[in-house]
This record gives C-alpha cells, sequence and structure tokens, in this order.
C-alpha cells in the first residue's frame, strides 16, 4: 500500500513541473482544431457522396 501512496506523490510532483498553456493558446489550438476536422469532415462527405452517385450510375446503367 505504500507503494501505491509513493506512486500518486510521484505523480504530484510531475505535473508541479508541467508548464500548462495559457487559456488563448488552449482556445485558438481548440479553434483550429474543430476547424480542420469540419473542413475533413465535409471533405469526407463529398467524396461519400460522389462515389456513392458513382455506385448507383454503374449499378443503374
Amino acid at each position: 500500500m505504500g507503494g501505491l501512496f509513493q506512486y500518486f506523490r510521484e505523480v504530484r510532483s510531475e505535473l508541479g513541473k508541467v508548464i500548462w498553456p495559457k487559456r488563448e493558446e488552449v482556445v485558438k489550438l481548440t479553434a483550429t482544431v474543430l476547424l480542420i476536422s469540419a473542413i475533413v469532415g465535409l471533405y469526407l462527405t463529398a467524396l461519400d457522396l460522389g462515389f456513392t452517385k458513382l455506385i448507383e450510375t454503374i449499378i443503374s446503367g
């Protein structure tokens, strides 16, 4: 049991050494990730719709 407490003490010590980002940086990076995710989602949706129409055309051909 003492090993477990030692582990958590070390974890707490290491977390104290972390340089956490500022709020503005977190907001900016989160917005960037959301924007890129939306762009990729739209691109994949367009590809899916295009391939669906292509397959429908080939099948009904």
